[in-house]
């Protein structure tokens, strides 16, 4: 009587070993695999999704070809929320947030950084995070030829003395690596951190870091007016934003979303600003609100804030990144930014 489910779970198994012969282990940025990946709904995933992949880089090409550079436009909005082809994700990124710009208008700036007197707790500070950025990514091991652990310190000490306000900060190091991954390219990765630290997250990473606690005060805001019940439950409980999203927000969700679904928000990141944040956050609490809401404790809810991250939803990015400018619903800058003024006034009069 019970041969059929055991048949069920032996084809299973079997199909399940197939596909991890398949995919390969180290994914195409040089991340292993964690022990309990999923590979049979990936291999589902990645084998609709590549026919979409196909499909953009083809609109992509075209309309990139004769050009040098990437303008903001409609078309290009458009486009880039549909994803941008690994191919043409550096130019993308630096085109549209402002770091082309800026790195040709100061020529040898970047090498002028390097070169400057030591700064030994700059340094020391940069050193002491080497070896912990990304232990799972095999381009960042000591053994790699090259090993980006260079490029990274290279990256890192020079923004630190570019920007001494912030100097270095910790979750710049795993930002830096990502954008180093995607540019192959030191200084084009130096400039786009300066888009990211200086302009799109101002005073996320300043010692203060005043932006990201008013982000995360402004995320409570949404969260009040779009899913009521989700602020009900965290205020009932005595559960600070800060405790469940602040990674999220410094690590621009490197380590808590699938890599793929990371750059995908980072296209829209760097085309349309911090706002892209609150989306996908408010798409992950909206998308899960009932699995949330089954909390009965403070530990209850940090550990479904956890869970949400995970499972077919984030990993299917194509569909994530169209929930996002669903689900929310509107979701204006003059909101976010009236939000921000309130928040921060707010976060001030405490100290």
């Amino acid at each position: 009587m019970d041969s059929a489910p055991a048949e069920q779970g032996g084809r299973e198994d079997a199909a399940s070993q197939a596909a991890r012969d398949r995919v390969p282990r180290v994914d195409p940025y040089g991340f292993e695999r964690p022990e309990d990946f999923d590979y049979a709904s990936y291999e589902e995933f990645f084998s609709s999704y590549l026919v979409i992949l196909t499909r953009r880089a083809i609109k992509w090409s075209k309309l990139l070809k004769g050009s040098n550079s990437v303008q903001k436009s409609m078309k290009v909005k458009r486009y880039i929320r549909k994803g941008v082809p690994l191919e043409h994700r550096a130019r993308v990124w630096m085109g549209v947030s402002g770091a082309q710009a800026q790195m040709e208008q100061n020529p040898g700036y970047y090498h002028r950084l390097l070169k400057e007197e030591r700064n030994d707790s700059l340094e020391e500070a940069i050193r002491t995070d080497m070896n912990r950025t990304f232990p799972e990514n095999v381009k960042f091991r000591k053994t790699a030829d090259p090993c980006l652990q260079k490029t990274l310190h290279n990256v890192l000490l020079a923004y630190g003395r570019h920007n001494q306000g912030v100097g270095y900060c910790q979750g710049m190091n795993f930002i830096a690596g990502y954008l180093i991954l995607i540019t192959k390219n030191e200084e084009e990765s130096f400039w786009l951190l300066d888009a990211l630290v200086g302009r799109i997250l101002p005073d996320y990473y300043s010692p203060a870091m005043l932006g990201l606690k008013t982000d995360q005060e402004v995320l409570g805001e949404l969260v009040r007016m779009k899913i009521p019940a989700v602020a009900e439950l965290m205020e009932g409980h005595g559960v600070l934003w800060t405790l469940v999203v602040s990674r999220w927000f410094i690590c621009l969700f490197i380590d808590i979303l699938p890599v793929e679904t990371v750059l995908r928000i980072w296209d829209c990141l760097f085309n349309e600003g911090s706002k892209i944040i609150f989306r996908v956050v408010l798409t992950l609490i909206k998308q899960h609100q009932a699995f949330i809401l089954e909390a009965t404790s403070f530990a209850d809810i940090c550990d479904k804030f956890k869970q949400i991250t995970k499972g077919n939803f984030v990993t299917e990015c194509h569909t994530f990144m169209q929930k996002i400018f669903s689900e929310p619903g509107s979701l204006s800058m003059t909101t976010i930014t009236k939000l921000r003024e309130s928040c921060r006034a707010k976060l001030l009069t405490q100290g």
